[in-house]
């Protein structure tokens, strides 16, 4: 008799792979609902979901940047008085020139009164006391062609040479530069008066010319200006090619100062012109009086027994005096707006 083999048992854990096997594929077959809560939801599931949901659409707001910050309304109210304190004076100048002495002590200060004399005054300003006005401004041109012209060319050499060259004494020279900056003018004032009294320069241009030509704060920001607006590398390859000192400086480094040779101009020309105290303790001859000391003797003329008080011609000087000095920054603010901004962009 003949018996067949009996099959072995197969064990249970043996046998589940092979019965759930085609389950994944099925699984992955079946679509997923939607609704699905989170214990039936598979993890392969929830980053193709993710995936699939459209996104939510955000309102466009500009970002914000440094170039376009965010409004801030105490900024924009202390812009706005720092902007009145600044144009009322202004106004206040140009409503008065408007006026006669009769308007001037009638009408209120910060508007017209019923006449409109500008004109007027501006003739006789020019021609009042022979002329003196016009003598005035020439005197004041000439003292801000050659003291202002004369200490921005020094600033310009004197800052791109110690820019630029190195020798003994850089160190001193520039902490004397530095402690010329810190003492105000008016403390030179007198020692200046008796240097140009001994030499007999007093009641004289010349006693207002040669001050004028010491700038420290030129010398330093024209120092600051050269030393990164020329690059080094620029001049070594133009005396490699040959090129002397001068020719170096006048075709190469002075373009690129120019910049910063009409931001020194400018403070100069400034300083110049609204001089006070130094022409008052030097010149005592009104022919050579600026526009400053001139006015101002007009104005004190109320004050002297018998004197002929002309304050309408004084505002009305006054407010031509500053014509200038407005006209020059407006034709100038790009080239000095250009010298501000050199060196805050790295390239």
């Amino acid at each position: 008799m003949t018996t067949s083999p009996v099959p072995a048992p197969v064990p249970a854990s043996a046998a589940t792979p092979a019965v759930s096997a085609p389950a994944p594929a099925a699984a992955a077959s079946t679509p997923v609902p939607a609704d699905r809560g989170p214990a039936g939801r598979s993890p392969s599931a929830a980053p193709s979901a993710a995936l699939s949901a459209p996104k939510r659409r955000r309102s466009p707001r500009s970002p914000r940047t440094p170039l376009s910050p965010r409004p801030s309304v105490p900024l924009t109210l202390v812009t706005g008085l720092v902007l009145v304190y600044t144009m009322l004076p202004l106004a206040w100048l140009f409503i008065n020139a408007t006026k006669d002495q009769k308007g001037l002590m009638d009408s209120f200060g910060l508007w017209f009164a019923d006449d409109f004399n500008l004109w007027d005054n501006i003739t006789r300003t020019f021609s009042y006391d022979d002329g003196a006005f016009v003598r005035w401004l020439l005197n004041t041109l000439l003292y801000v062609a050659a003291g202002a012209g004369g200490a921005t060319v020094l600033a310009v050499l004197g800052g791109y040479a110690l820019a630029k060259f190195a020798f003994p004494g850089r160190r001193a020279v520039f902490a004397v530069v530095i402690g010329a900056v810190a003492v105000p003018g008016t403390a030179l004032a007198v020692p200046t008066f008796l240097m140009f009294s001994k030499m007999g320069l007093t009641n004289t241009p010349w006693a207002v010319i040669i001050p004028s030509l010491i700038s420290p704060f030129g010398l330093y920001l024209m120092w600051v200006f050269a030393a990164e607006a020329v690059p080094t590398e620029l001049l070594e390859a133009a005396r490699i090619d040959g090129s002397g000192e001068l020719r170096t400086f006048f075709r190469i480094a002075l373009p690129l100062l120019m910049p910063g040779t009409v931001t020194v101009l400018l403070f100069s020309m400034v300083a110049t012109w609204n001089n006070y105290f130094l022409p008052l303790i030097m010149i005592k001859d009104p022919d050579w009086y600026p526009l400053t000391l001139g006015l101002n003797a007009w104005n004190a003329q109320a004050q002297t027994a018998g004197g002929e008080p002309v304050f309408d011609i004084v505002i009305t000087g006054s407010l031509l005096t500053i014509v200038p000095i407005v006209a020059v920054f407006l034709l100038l603010q790009r080239y000095w707006q250009s010298g501000l901004a050199a060196g805050s962009v790295k390239e």
